[in-house]
C-alpha cells in the first residue's frame, strides 16, 4: 500500500487507548439521572473477529484513524449486509436470517470517534456500490411511515374509473440508517400513536411487507433489506432505554459496542486514493458475488459441532435488562456468521466464520453488560438497588419511601421490591423488636447471583 509519506503502519491491533470517561453528573436539566449499574471491566473484542476482508479493512485504517477498531468492524459489517440487500440468508426451521444487522456505538459524545468510524468505512462503500452509497444511506428516521417511505413500493388509485399510477415508488429496496442522534429515535418511540418501533421490530425480522394501519399513510413496502448503524452516548442510553422496549423486543434486536478512542492521532492522515480503490473494489466483488444468489446457506459439518456446544448458552434466558437486550443471541450471531461466509464468498458458514462471529457477540454480550449491569429496566426497581448495594445494613420500607420522598405509590414500590426478590438481587429478613417485628432489605452481594 502506498503511504504518500505516511508514518508506518504499526501493529493494526497494538493500540493504546484512553479511559473511559466518568458519567457525567447532571442530564443537562439540572436533575440526576438515575443511578447506572456497577461497570463491568471494558469489553474486549477477540482477534478472531477482524477476519477475512473484513479484517483486512480494519488493519489498513487502524494506523491512521483515532477510531475504535471495533466501530470500524461493525460499520463494516452493517454496510456490507445491506449492500447485499435481502438474497441469501441463513434459514433456521422456517425464519430466514438476512444479512440485515443493527448495531449501536456506545461512546462518550466526540471523544469516542465513533462518526470518525463511519466517515473511514464509507468511502470505500462509495467504491463498491457508488448508487447505493448516494440513494440507500439515510438518517434522521422519526416515524415507521418515515422508514417505509424511503423504501416503499408503487401506489396505483382509481381516477376517473381507471387505475393510474400515482407514485412509482422505490426500485432499491435497500436502507442502510445512519443514525448518530440515536436518542432522538428513543425519544420519537416514546411519543403515543408512534410507529417506529413495531416497523424496526418488523424489518430486523424480514418481514415480507413493512406497513402500518395509520389511515392517511397507505404506503407499503415489499422485500425492504432494512439495517441501522447507530451512536449514542453511555448516560442517554441508560436514561432512553426503558422496561416497553425490554419488553417488546425492541433493544434485543440491536448490537451493543462500547467504542473509544483507540489512540492520539494530532496529524491522523486520509488513506491513499489507491487504498481506498483496493478496498472497495474487494468490496465490491464480494457484494456482487453475494447478490448472484438468493438460496439458503447452511452450516458446514464441521461448523455443526461448535455451534452445538454453544447453542444453549446463546438460547439461555434470564431476568433483568441486561438478559432482555442479549436475548436473541443465536439469531445475532448466525448473522454475522453469514456475513463472515458472503465476504469469503464461501458455500456455507464454516467455522472460521462461527468463530469469528461469536467473537463479535461476545465483544456486544460484554458491552451490553458494562452498560446495563444489574439494571432491571424499572427505574424504581434500579434506584431501589443501586441504594441497597451502596447500604450493607440495610433498608427499612420506610427508608426506602422516604427514597422517593414519600411520592411512589406502596403498591409501586411492592412491586418493585417483589421484581428485585424474585430476581434474586435482594433479600428480605424479619428482625424482631420488643413490640412490632422490622421488615429489612438487603442487596445480595453480585458474586453470589
Amino acid at each position: 500500500m502506498s503511504t504518500h509519506g505516511i508514518l508506518p503502519e504499526p501493529d493494526p491491533l497494538d493500540y493504546t487507548v484512553e479511559e473511559f470517561p466518568p458519567r457525567e453528573k447532571s442530564n443537562g436539566k439540572g436533575t440526576e439521572p438515575p443511578p447506572g449499574p456497577t461497570p463491568a471491566p471494558w469489553p474486549a473484542m477477540d482477534p478472531a473477529a477482524y477476519h477475512g476482508l473484513a479484517g483486512d479493512v480494519v488493519s489498513t485504517i487502524l494506523p491512521y484513524t483515532e477510531a475504535d477498531p471495533v466501530a470500524l468492524l461493525l460499520q463494516f459489517l452493517v454496510s456490507f449486509g445491506n449492500a447485499v440487500g435481502r438474497g441469501r440468508h441463513y434459514l433456521a426451521e422456517q425464519t430466514r436470517h438476512y444479512g440485515n444487522m443493527f448495531a449501536v456505538l456506545v461512546g462518550a459524545t466526540s471523544k469516542a470517534r465513533k462518526g470518525t468510524a463511519a466517515d473511514r468505512i464509507g468511502p470505500i462503500f462509495a467504491v463498491a456500490d457508488p448508487l447505493w452509497f448516494l440513494n440507500c444511506v439515510k438518517s434522521g428516521i422519526a416515524s415507521g411511515e418515515g422508514i417505509i417511505f424511503h423504501v416503499r413500493d408503487e401506489f396505483y388509485a382509481m381516477k376517473k374509473g381507471e387505475l393510474e399510477l400515482v407514485d412509482p415508488g422505490v426500485t432499491d429496496k435497500r436502507l442502510l440508517l445512519d443514525e448518530r442522534e440515536f436518542f432522538r429515535v428513543l425519544a420519537a418511540m416514546k411519543r403515543e400513536g408512534n410507529t417506529l418501533s413495531p416497523v424496526i421490530r418488523d424489518a430486523w425480522d424480514g418481514r415480507p411487507r413493512l406497513e402500518t394501519l395509520v389511515k392517511n399513510s397507505p404506503n407499503k413496502a415489499t422485500g425492504a433489506c432494512v439495517s441501522i448503524m447507530a451512536h449514542i452516548t453511555v448516560e442517554e442510553l441508560r436514561r432512553m432505554l426503558d422496561e416497553t422496549a425490554m419488553a417488546n423486543g425492541f433493544a434485543n434486536r440491536f448490537l451493543f459496542a462500547c467504542v473509544k478512542r483507540s489512540k492520539l492521532l494530532p496529524f491522523g492522515a486520509a488513506l491513499s486514493p489507491e487504498t481506498i480503490e483496493r478496498l472497495g473494489e474487494a468490496t465490491k466483488t464480494t457484494i456482487l458475488a453475494a447478490q448472484q444468489r438468493t438460496d439458503s446457506i447452511a452450516m458446514s459439518k464441521p461448523a455443526q459441532a461448535p455451534w452445538h456446544e454453544v447453542y444453549s448458552a446463546l438460547a439461555s434466558g434470564g431476568e433483568g435488562l441486561f438478559a432482555h437486550i442479549t436475548s436473541r443471541a443465536e439469531a445475532q450471531t448466525v448473522r454475522l456468521a453469514l456475513l463472515y461466509a458472503l465476504l469469503d464468498r464461501a458455500e456455507t458458514i464454516d467455522v472460521v466464520h462461527l468463530e469469528a462471529a461469536l467473537a463479535v457477540w461476545k465483544c456486544c454480550e460484554a458491552s451490553a453488560r458494562h452498560v446495563f449491569g444489574d439494571m432491571v429496566g424499572d427505574r424504581t426497581a434500579d434506584l431501589i438497588l443501586q441504594t441497597l448495594r451502596r447500604d450493607a445494613n440495610g433498608m427499612t420500607k420506610s427508608n426506602i419511601f422516604a427514597l422517593f420522598s414519600n411520592h411512589v405509590p406502596a403498591g409501586t414500590i411492592s412491586q418493585a421490591l417483589g421484581y428485585l426478590l424474585r430476581a434474586g438481587k435482594v433479600r428480605h429478613e424479619t428482625h424482631p423488636t420488643g413490640g412490632r417485628s422490622r421488615d429489612m432489605w438487603f442487596a445480595v452481594r453480585e458474586d453470589k447471583q
